[in-house]
């Protein structure tokens, strides 16, 4: 039997399914960082699907991967094609991947027929085909036509409304696959129940990427925690120097609306009140402390400061809950990196304690990752994009045309 089951959640999952003996069409998040030489740099996303790969094929299913990679703009190019993840997939199996060459078609018609269980198929990239941005329903249904059955397991992809991810559900049986599942679990326990005191901390370089999810978490967070360039927007809209540091002019009124919506609230809103600053972004350039929330002129923040790093770290060690988006400075400079690998270690401590720690958004997995303290957080969202559009709480058109449980 196979060791994982799926989470309760709202929509229907796998266990629910009628897999055995049938070709199944899974959707997959295959969307991998390539280098030059289209070498794949990191398999987090291929390693996340094993575990509802291993469900179907255990079950006596054929199954059929589907997958995007990059912005081939609707037309066929090599440079996007999933060939690298079918090998990556293959030596992590240890089962033989056959590579389609397209994603419908006569000839993918005729692979997907001689499927026999326990067999898998990965097709070529579907954004080959501008139809499957566009959710095309005749390309939907050539799509359907290759499975008696789909799993959605591409959490990263589920906030468009794309053939793939909308228009398949509404025609084949379907399922969330285990991954989805988990997503849906953790990010909706976060949004429906928290545990209290319940904080977000958010960082990154823009106010304008988050305002929707800061005004959604005002309703349900009990503190925010902000950091990254985005601080310096809002501390230049309470009328503080902030040098060179990346301030939106043009988002100093909606940061002011935003403090005052908190302060309304009852929501501690915590801004920096240190920085490390540097007079060019180099990770050889000399830096320093600022001691207060004031940057100098002719200066630049690259970090928060060493005092917020142990202010928020502290207000962290209380929490039962935690979301957090976004890196606090220029963590990939690794000069620049410590109030972002502070935040890491905090969540890290305080899982163990029971506290449930979501970390998303591709940055700041990205510095949990480096930090080797992935596996001692609660969840890892795999969807930077779509955890954002989750915890604004917009309908996801991928979740939502899946069947409910």
């Amino acid at each position: 039997m196979p060791a994982i089951s799926p989470p309760r959640i709202s929509k229907r999952t796998l266990d629910a399914l009628a897999v055995q003996g049938k070709r199944i069409l899974v959707r997959v998040d295959y969307n991998v960082p390539l280098d030059g030489q289209g070498v794949i740099t990191d398999d987090t996303r291929i390693r996340e699907t094993l575990p509802t790969l291993n469900f179907l094929l255990e079950k006596g299913a054929a199954l059929i991967l589907c997958a995007h990679l990059g912005r081939p703009k609707g037309r066929p190019d090599t440079d996007y094609s999933l060939q690298p993840v079918a090998k990556r997939l293959e030596s992590l199996l240890r089962k033989n991947v056959q590579m389609a060459p397209d994603c419908i078609g006569e000839k993918v018609q005729d692979l997907a027929r001689a499927l026999k269980p326990g067999d898998l198929l990965l097709l070529e990239n579907l954004r080959f085909h501008a139809e499957e941005e566009a959710n095309d329903p005749a390309f939907a249904k050539a799509l359907a036509s290759l499975a008696e059955g789909f799993v959605q397991d591409a959490f990263g992809a589920v906030h468009r409304a794309h053939a793939s991810t909308a228009g398949v559900p509404s025609i084949l049986p379907s399922a969330a696959g285990l991954l989805l599942a988990k997503e849906i679990y953790y990010l909706s326990k976060v949004l429906e129940n928290p545990e209290r005191p319940f904080i977000a901390v958010l960082g990154g370089s823009k106010v304008s990427d988050k305002i929707e999810v800061i005004e959604s978490l005002l309703n349900k967070v009990n503190a925010l925690l902000i950091g990254g360039a985005m601080a310096y927007t809002f501390l230049k809209a309470q009328g503080l120097e902030m040098g060179n540091s990346r301030v939106e002019q043009d988002k100093l009124d909606v940061a002011k609306s935003l403090l005052k919506k908190a302060q309304d609230k009852h929501v501690q809103f915590f801004l920096p009140q240190d920085h490390l600053i540097v007079e060019q972004i180099d990770a050889k350039a000399p830096s320093k402390n600022t001691g207060d929330s004031n940057i100098p002129a002719g200066w630049t923040g690259v970090d928060i400061g060493p005092q917020t790093a142990k202010t928020y770290s502290t207000l962290l060690s209380k929490a039962k809950t935690v979301v957090w988006n976004g890196p606090m400075g220029i963590f990939e400079m690794p000069p620049f990196a410590a109030g972002t690998l502070a935040i890491a270690q905090a969540l890290a401590d305080i899982t163990p304690r029971g506290a449930i720690t979501i970390v998303g958004g591709g940055d700041s997995v990205a510095a949990v990752q480096q930090a080797h303290l992935a596996d001692k957080l609660s969840h890892i969202s795999t969807g930077g994009g779509a955890s954002l559009e989750f915890l604004e709480g917009k309908t996801l058109p991928g979740i939502a045309a899946l069947p409910d449980a």
